[in-house]
């Protein structure tokens, strides 16, 4: 990481088998000092008890609900309460890992599932990213690094359907528009699109036999861990990573390739 210790702020970050805590996880173990924020909070806290016993790491954890704009705002007034009182050093990544899926057909998609899905993932990323990134700007250094889907590059194909593909090729317009406008204030802000993740966030809705057809077309032969995508998180808010600008990172196994 950098050679100034600071604070990785990662949402979505309490389920057990989650994306989220594992990137709050390894950014624990690199050096960082790290938020872990969700909608279910006291999870959210037992995960940050979790990483901090396991890593000895500065670990605070709070609510959010991304796509509410007053309880953004409550998690960001906490983080800041913390960096003031020196508890936490200032934030230098963002970690947009809050999301949820869509697996229903389009024209059984209701409105009001259609506004869920895109106002948690799309409009939680605007929000959280609105909330954090003027402490970024005044530090002169930051990393933001912001969670798409291949959903978004192909079409579907793998679980989420078109509310879900829709709001994660949202997030790579986000991307690419935000990432031009920070570059000159020493920002760095790409995204990652994994395909098929082994996480709990298909649980109950597949079979066996979906899963194992899902698999047979990565060519590595096996889905996604959390950590093969943490891995990428963790490394795009490094130094090494100061020149990937507007980027997005495909972690699929080879099962889409463009």
């Amino acid at each position: 990481m950098t050679s100034i210790q600071r604070t990785a702020v990662v949402t979505g970050a309490a389920a057990p088998r989650g994306i989220g805590k594992a990137a709050a996880l390894r950014y624990a173990r690199e050096g960082w000092a790290v938020v872990v924020l969700d909608l279910d909070e006291p999870a959210a806290k037992a995960a940050a008890e979790d990483i901090a016993a396991q890593t000895g790491a500065t670990v605070f954890a709070h609510g959010i609900d991304v796509a509410d704009e007053p309880s953004v705002q409550a998690a960001y007034d906490a983080v800041r309460a913390e960096v003031a009182a020196g508890r936490l050093p200032a934030v230098g990544a963002l970690a947009n890992i809050a999301g949820i899926t869509s697996p229903v057909p389009f024209l059984e998609t209701t409105l009001d599932l259609w506004n869920k899905v895109l106002a948690v993932n799309a409009t939680g990323t605007y929000l959280v990213t609105k909330a954090f990134l003027p402490d970024l700007i005044e530090a002169g250094w930051g990393r933001i690094v912001n969670m798409s889907s291949v959903s978004a590059q192909q079409g579907g194909g793998v679980f989420g359907k078109t509310p879900y593909c829709a709001a994660k090729a949202a997030i790579l317009g986000f991307t690419k528009s935000l990432a031009k406008e920070l570059g000159a204030a020493g920002i760095t802000v790409n995204a990652v699109a994994p395909g098929a993740v082994d996480t709990d966030i298909r649980a109950g809705a597949t079979t066996p036999e979906l899963e194992d057809a899902i698999t047979s077309g990565i060519p590595i032969g096996r889905q996604a861990t959390v950590d093969d995508v943490a891995a990428v998180i963790t490394w795009l808010s490094t130094d090494d990573a100061g020149y990937l600008q507007g980027t997005t990172i495909d972690i699929n196994g080879g099962s889409f390739l463009h």
